[in-house]
């Protein structure tokens, strides 16, 4: 049987730029051995798939893999799947769309833009797990201990996916990174998350705020041009400590430029004193339609 294929380009700052998305709607004859090999074929970092194409009271089901497993979550391909909704899918064309995800219901408010889509999703409310030691982390990504931030600790966070959020001192700092293989593969044996995401408030674009690189383990030690979810986190950890001297951002991140993938991704995040409200948005530009045959 046919399915309908849509790829678009999520967090892109034009067409061919971003991380890309492959999306299959009337998924619901496809199981989840067939899913994970489709996504394997498509070997982009995640390919969603969309059962029904009419929503329950949790919003509409979404089940996102990479090429070698499923996820609970991740935030590109909730923005994603939630503006080819929007676009193709919904009857009612509401400023909203809920995704029902394994961690629970998602809400995508979408801004059109003609061609281009603004989106933006709130995340669940942050988990701060524990502080690394400097010297380990270091070994982990390759640099020396004094390349990273002295003032900020490396930590475990999570908006749905534990993310280890490494502060670095420089924009050369972060261009150096090398995962050393062993280190890694201990660091995840341990805690259980393959998500190593690196950070400085040097840029290349100055009109952006904060330079990222995400790595993890998707086949091989792979590198991610745009991370919705991990930049969500960074979202937290940058109120919950103070980075920027406040306890709310509104902030611009710059991803993928090592990968020549530019990416731009917006963040905010205010601290009350019950949680920490983190959203994050970033344009989607569609790239192809098709089938699956």
């Amino acid at each position: 049987m046919a399915h309908p294929l849509h790829i678009v380009d999520v967090f892109a700052q034009e067409k061919y730029t971003g991380n890309q998305l492959a999306v299959v709607p009337e998924a619901d004859d496809l199981d989840t051995e067939t899913m994970q090999r489709i996504a394997r074929e498509m070997n982009f970092s995640e390919t969603t798939f969309i059962p029904s194409s009419e929503p329950t009271a949790d919003g509409y089901r979404v089940r996102i893999f990479t090429p070698a497993t499923e996820l609970p979550f991740a935030g590109h391909p909730t923005l994603g799947t939630a503006r080819v909704i929007h676009r193709y899918i919904s009857e009612t064309k509401s400023e909203t769309v809920v995704l029902d995800l394994d961690i629970g219901s998602i809400e995508v408010t979408i801004e059109p833009e003609d061609e281009e889509d603004h989106c933006w999703m709130r995340q669940k409310p942050p988990t701060f797990g524990p502080n690394l030691d400097r010297a380990r982390v270091a070994d982990i990504v390759g640099l020396a201990e004094d390349q990273l931030d002295s003032q900020y600790d490396p930590q475990i966070v999570s908006t749905g996916l534990q993310t280890l959020l490494v502060p670095l001192r420089s924009l050369d700092a972060v261009r150096a990174i090398q995962l050393s293989p062993e280190p890694f593969r201990r660091f995840v044996d341990e805690y259980e998350t393959d998500a190593v995401f690196v950070f400085s408030s040097e840029t290349v674009d100055e009109r952006n705020d904060l330079h990222v690189r995400m790595f993890f383990d998707g086949i091989g030690i792979t590198e991610d041009p745009a991370t919705g979810s991990s930049n969500g986190c960074l979202a937290a950890y940058l109120v919950e400590h103070e980075y920027f001297g406040n306890r709310v951002i509104d902030m611009t991140v710059e991803q993928g430029y090592e990968i020549d993938r530019p990416s731009t991704i917006g963040i905010r995040a205010d601290a009350s004193p019950s949680e920490i409200a983190v959203s994050v948005g970033g344009t989607v530009i569609p790239v192809a339609r098709g089938e699956l045959l």
